[in-house]
């Protein structure tokens, strides 16, 4: 039985301004939630979102009073027995909310693999890869700033693969930009965000002199209900084109699928809904013959760990990750921390997420952040009855 379930607002500084097309960045609110069970066991999920609600409909604190307020008493009273039978009862009760479900269904799995003594990659369909290749963004904005740090990356063995996020600029300076970049690494894979900034002209425009300047990949050019553009763009064009924010649960990436609306699929965690539903859009997108981008919300340690379960179980990754949330963060809340090294990340072999997470950091932050915001009454601190 689950004796209780706590979601934390965890905010930490990241160790530079990263900017997007939609926001820049200057703290991670992590959204973590601890369950625990009657008979000892402990798990943990993340439901980290990027900027508030800049990015995504659901922000770190609708996402923690949505929890406590709905999926708690529900979780409390019900009592599922496995966490298949919670995302059930969860989907039939609640409309959306997938980032907080994925929280909860990534801490009840971290149970569920506990007991079992097996990693939660081998709940979900198997690992076939142990370590995953991790992109890193360069997101401060300034060419040569970006240059230097690309460069201190690859000469410490940490990275290879670099996102762009452009956008926010004109496309001329964004592609100047990207392109000076792609000249001083050549022998790097360039990748540019765009974010859905742009119109499907600017598109045709953008892409193009990136395609010729050898520019590897093209991240959501246009708006995520664009959907029509997006396929246009990807028959238009030889350089990939990468769906993201139009990616969701596995229905909408389905009828994405069906239509050919890109060449490769960026999954997330908590934007498919969870990690069983990003396996499930990872399955459809082999089908289809459509490629594999291992995506984040900038999550954590504990929404990256779960991520990497996932991801090193999809039999093609042919455009790696960007698992590097928690590199870009201050501070970490694990007790031992992931182990990135020779450009990539070791998927945890333990039992659960195989991490073990800094409690008195965690409960620490939260209680500091906590003391700025509106006290909960009595009621809405929820632990199950005995």
């Amino acid at each position: 039985m689950i004796r209780s379930i706590n979601t934390l607002l965890v905010p930490i500084p990241t160790i530079r301004e990263h900017k997007l097309a939609c926001t820049v960045m200057r703290e991670q609110v992590l959204v973590l939630v601890h369950i625990q069970t009657e008979d000892g066991y402990e798990g943990w999920g993340e439901a980290t979102t990027i900027g508030g609600l800049s990015y995504a409909e659901e922000s770190p604190h609708s996402i923690k009073t949505n929890i406590d307020t709905y999926f708690t008493p529900l979780l409390l009273t019900e009592q599922p027995a496995t966490s298949a039978k919670a995302m059930q009862l969860l989907n039939l009760h609640i409309s959306g909310n997938r980032f907080a479900k994925c929280a909860i269904e990534t801490a009840l799995l971290d149970i569920e693999g506990k007991r079992l003594g097996l990693p939660v990659s081998e709940l979900i369909g198997g690992r076939v890869r142990d370590r995953i290749e991790v992109a890193w963004t360069l997101a401060s904005g300034d060419t040569a700033t970006d240059i230097a740090e690309a460069k201190q990356m690859v000469a410490q063995k940490k990275h290879r693969i670099f996102k762009l996020k452009i956008g926010s600029n004109p496309i001329l300076d964004d592609v100047k930009h990207v392109l000076a970049i792609k000249q001083a690494m050549p022998d790097c894979r360039i990748t540019v965000d765009v974010n859905q900034a742009w119109t499907e002209l600017e598109a045709m425009k953008g892409i193009s002199l990136l395609q010729a300047g050898g520019v590897d990949l093209i991240e959501q050019p246009v708006s995520m209900r664009n959907k029509a553009a997006l396929r246009r763009l990807k028959e238009h064009f030889e350089v990939a084109i990468m769906a993201d924010e139009i990616v969701q649960d596995p229905q909408n990436a389905f009828h994405l699928a069906a239509d050919h609306c890109a060449d490769v699929f960026a999954v997330k965690i908590n934007q498919a809904g969870g990690l069983k539903a990003a396996c499930l859009i990872g399955q459809m997108a082999q089908l289809a013959g459509i490629e594999l981008y291992g995506g984040t919300m900038l999550e954590g340690p504990i929404g990256t760990a779960a991520s990497a379960h996932v991801f090193s179980t999809y039999p093609s990754l042919g455009f790696d990750t960007e698992l590097f949330g928690p590199l870009l963060l201050t501070d970490d809340v694990l007790a031992q921390p992931l182990d990135y090294h020779d450009f990539g990340l070791t998927v945890p072999t333990g039992a659960g997420l195989g991490i073990e997470v800094d409690k008195d950091k965690v409960y620490h932050y939260a209680e500091h952040n906590a003391a700025a915001l509106p006290k909960l009454s009595e009621s809405e601190k929820y632990t199950a009855k005995s």
